[in-house]
């Protein structure tokens, strides 16, 4: 009796969280699911295709295309996040006059609407006025087409990415570092090590469980990355910084194709498994926990 009294009150708790995430997250995954079978304009009733939509997809073009372009977003993104990211932890991880201070200016864009930070960067990398071309153009440099250039667009959507999430990333590696016991890195110094080797040989090696958890939280979103792209660019010029996520828009609400938008979308919730899986298998490699 006791234990089913405790199990309903457990219950209870966990119905106000468990319920949105039923309704809002389970439920729509179920439903994309079952419509990646169907042909679906939104008009109509959906009907039954089997694996149609999936085999339309293997010779999707656009979708590959897409897909090497998220690729690409996050083999850009990545390192500069990262080295800029774990730059600002060293740096923070001190204690100075302002350090507090400065650990929330820095994590300011991390709490911005992606909407405000994506016109603003539009804003500072317009190739007729804006900021950057500007301050280029006062050392004698003649500033690129950023967002309205092919060659230029996919870095003209990775620097304010990066400059958001910087923060954030920060924030992770902070707490790493505040986890090292300085013990090994006061030993190391007794011993006559450099700060380099210190940095190389004992910190980072023992950074690699916050290192980790960064290379898998930001590949799940970036992988899903849309909203700068959209505000900045709407995946042009000539489709140049068209994404996954851009394409299962285009598909659901431009063409009317929902069941194959929700192809798609399996798809690319795959891809997604996939990886973290074969992350979550190799972390024993490289991953410290000691």
């Amino acid at each position: 009796m006791i234990q089913r009294r405790s199990g309903r009150a457990a219950a209870l708790f966990i119905a106000p969280s468990f319920i949105p995430l039923l309704a809002f997250f389970v439920l729509p995954m179920v439903a994309a699911a079952v419509l990646s079978f169907t042909s679906w304009d939104l008009l109509t009733p959906p009907t039954w295709i089997g694996f149609g939509n999936f085999k339309q997809l293997i010779h999707d073009k656009e979708f590959l295309h897409s897909l090497i372009n998220t690729l690409v977003f996050i083999a850009g993104y990545l390192p500069i996040v990262y080295i800029l990211g774990l730059s600002a932890a060293l740096a923070l991880n001190r204690k100075f006059r302002g350090s507090g201070a400065l650990r929330g200016i820095y994590f300011l864009p991390v709490i911005t609407s992606w909407v405000i930070v994506a016109l603003l960067w539009k804003w500072i990398l317009n190739p007729n006025g804006g900021l950057m071309n500007s301050a280029l153009h006062v050392i004698g440099i003649q500033g690129p087409g950023w967002w309205t250039s092919k060659d230029w667009s996919m870095v003209s959507v990775i620097i304010p990415s990066a400059w958001k999430d910087l923060g954030y990333v920060m924030l992770l590696l902070l707490a790493g570092l505040q986890s090292i016991p300085p013990e090994y890195q006061e030993a190391a110094a007794i011993d006559g090590a450099s700060k380099r080797q210190i940095l190389f040989k004992i910190t980072l090696p023992l950074l690699t469980p916050a290192t980790f958890f960064v290379l898998v939280i930001s590949l799940i979103n970036n992988f899903q990355v849309f909203d700068q792209i959209w505000v900045m660019t709407a995946g042009g010029p000539e489709g140049s910084t068209n994404v996954v996520v851009g394409e299962i828009v285009r598909n659901s609400f431009d063409y009317g194709h929902m069941g194959y938008a929700s192809a798609l979308s399996m798809v690319l919730f795959l891809i997604i498994m996939v990886i973290t899986g074969i992350q979550l298998r190799l972390q024993k490699r490289w991953v410290n926990y000691e």
